[in-house]
């Protein structure tokens, strides 16, 4: 278990909430001395749990304090004069006392259970929010987890089309006024299907498109519109004899004839 696998566990929560057990206490605590980001994590959790309780504390009365110190004093005071009553006068006169107290125990029974209460909302809050958060790094990673997969299937369709030994391997290479640019068919000798890899060709503009022409006994035939979903994976056309290919910007949906001042690229077979 690595360091953020072992904050997100919960047994930092619990170490501070107090349910965790003696052992996993002293790892805990042995961990924070040697690992910095640990420590830190605890603090933070620590603090957030305190705005928690602070948030939700009832601040007791100013006179609270002084009406306690003469309830006390009040007691005393029934209890040295009734000492010297007899035994059955005693029990008269402490009834009420009795009464008293009780209904102090269930005060104090009150405050307790007030206090527990608010413990209780402040430990549910810091949970839920734990819990958030764990749900939205699980969602994070998943769709991580699966942008990778994505890539890897396609990276796997590629590898299957340029490793086939049917393939054959034209290089486009740009012509006088796009000398950077460049592409590559893969045109299967068996199939006649052909394949384009063409991201190293400019962005295109929005309404235009690349179309791959085939040229067959001299004369351009189109070979299919390309699109970044395509590249290398999908066959754009079948073409059974050519001599040559050349990619041209067209208008989005293509062109009957291809547009000789917008070629990018072209490469003899």
């Amino acid at each position: 278990m690595n360091t953020k696998e072992y904050i997100s566990s919960g047994i930092i929560e619990s170490y501070i909430l107090g349910f965790a057990s003696p052992e996993e206490a002293g790892i805990l605590e042995c961990v924070m001395k040697n690992n910095a980001e640990v420590k830190a994590a605890f603090e933070e959790a620590q603090k957030t749990l305190e705005d928690l309780a602070t948030a939700q504390a009832v601040k007791p009365p100013t006179d609270l304090k002084s009406k306690i110190w003469n309830k006390i004093q009040q007691e005393q005071t029934i209890e040295s004069n009734l000492s010297g009553i007899p035994t059955d006068i005693n029990e008269v006169r402490n009834e009420p006392d009795r009464k008293i107290r009780k209904i102090n125990s269930w005060k104090i029974i009150t405050v307790a259970a007030s206090l527990l209460l608010l413990f209780s909302l402040a430990a549910n809050l810091f949970w839920m929010n734990i819990q958030s958060k764990n749900e939205q790094q699980i969602a994070e990673l998943q769709s991580q987890k699966e942008s990778q997969n994505l890539a890897m299937k396609d990276l796997e369709q590629r590898l299957d089309i340029s490793s086939n030994p049917n393939m054959i391997k034209i290089v486009l290479a740009g012509v006088e006024k796009h000398p950077e640019s460049k592409a590559i068919v893969y045109w299967d000798k068996a199939s006649k299907d052909v394949y384009l890899s063409a991201n190293s060709l400019p962005k295109t503009k929005d309404g235009t498109q690349y179309q791959l022409w085939a040229i067959v006994d001299g004369k351009p035939v189109s070979a299919g519109m390309y699109s970044e979903d395509k590249d290398s994976k999908i066959a754009l056309s079948n073409i059974p004899n050519a001599q040559a290919f050349a990619i041209t910007l067209e208008k989005e949906g293509g062109s009957a004839v291809p547009t000789m001042e917008n070629m990018f690229v072209i490469g003899n077979i």
